[in-house]
């Protein structure tokens, strides 16, 4: 079978990942393989996707041997708590703020042509990494303005800097979803974003990784907010695509494998309406993306 999708899931009590088998109903465990096939396998997605290729090898290999022994069925999807695909994150998730230019007309048009002319890179902590389905604290004591931005992001697959923009696609290991959570009074308080978007619960991120060869050439992006879209728009729409934006931040920059690109959240976010339509206790998040699933986060 050919692997597409990757996942960090917890099963009885225990940790592990593995791979979605093919109508993705069912997972392997990347444990059960190693087992039965003596196929050598480290225990967390992080440490797979440094292996780069030699990893995708040794899991092809094994799942290549399981297709003619049947020796590790699949867990059913069903049966198991899907988490977060990366859960130890070695430093904070590189983020960008504006990437599509009908949300930079949402806040400032008037600097549009200026806001274009550079990517905006900020960070969020990572400590505020949650996994599907977990619960989004609202902060209600720190923030009155909790917001949602639907984004694609890029995981890395291989250690590079200062790399040409023809091949910077050869260091993507895959993609997932990311909800940048956003306190909108706190970004404009601080003069900055890090803290209004590094609160605990702030970086929803997954169902999976989508490896990049299973990847399409273009992304579709659909936010709902109890049902009702607010975010509809593609990748193709990016101001700077993925290859310029690896290229630029790896400028003097060392990036590593496991490394977590967010490219930036289309218009429609909460602040953008006129009230503004902000999120609160109770509301559920759900953001689609074409080929990798649907993270679904309900806010405390």
């Amino acid at each position: 079978m050919m692997i597409k999708k990757l996942i960090t899931f917890e099963d009885l009590g225990f940790v592990q990942w593995g791979v979605l088998n093919e109508d993705e109903t069912g997972v392997y465990s990347a444990i059960a393989l190693e087992e039965a096939f003596f196929t050598p396998l480290p225990e967390t997605l992080e440490e797979f996707i440094r292996q780069g290729n030699e990893g995708l090898l040794a899991l092809a290999d094994a799942l290549e041997q399981n297709e003619k022994t049947d020796a590790v069925p699949a867990r059913p999807i069903n049966t198991v708590h899907v988490l977060s695909p990366i859960r130890q994150l070695a430093k904070n998730i590189f983020c960008v703020g504006e990437n599509y230019s009908e949300h930079i007309e949402e806040f400032h048009k008037e600097k549009l042509k200026e806001l274009t002319k550079f990517p905006q890179f900020f960070t969020k902590a990572p400590t505020c990494v949650i996994g599907p389905d977990d619960d989004i604290d609202p902060h209600k004591n720190v923030t009155k303005e909790l917001d949602y931005e639907g984004e694609l992001a890029v995981i890395i697959g291989k250690e590079g800097a200062d790399i040409p923009v023809s091949e910077a696609m050869n260091y993507v290991y895959g993609f997932t979803i990311m909800n940048d959570v956003t306190a909108r009074d706190l970004q404009r308080n601080h003069g900055q974003w890090f803290h209004g978007k590094s609160l605990d619960t702030f970086a929803p991120l997954g169902p999976c990784i989508l490896l990049r060869d299973a990847a399409p050439d273009a992304f579709t992006i659909v936010t709902k907010v109890n049902d009702e879209v607010r975010q509809d728009a593609s990748t193709e729409e990016f101001i700077f695509p993925i290859p310029t934006l690896i290229s630029t931040l790896s400028q003097g920059t060392t990036l590593q494998p496991g490394d977590i690109i967010s490219t930036g959240t289309p218009s429609g976010v909460g602040v953008g309406f006129n009230p503004p339509r902000f999120i609160h206790s109770g509301d559920t998040v759900e953001i689609s993306i074409s080929g990798i699933g649907t993270l679904k986060n309900q806010v405390k």
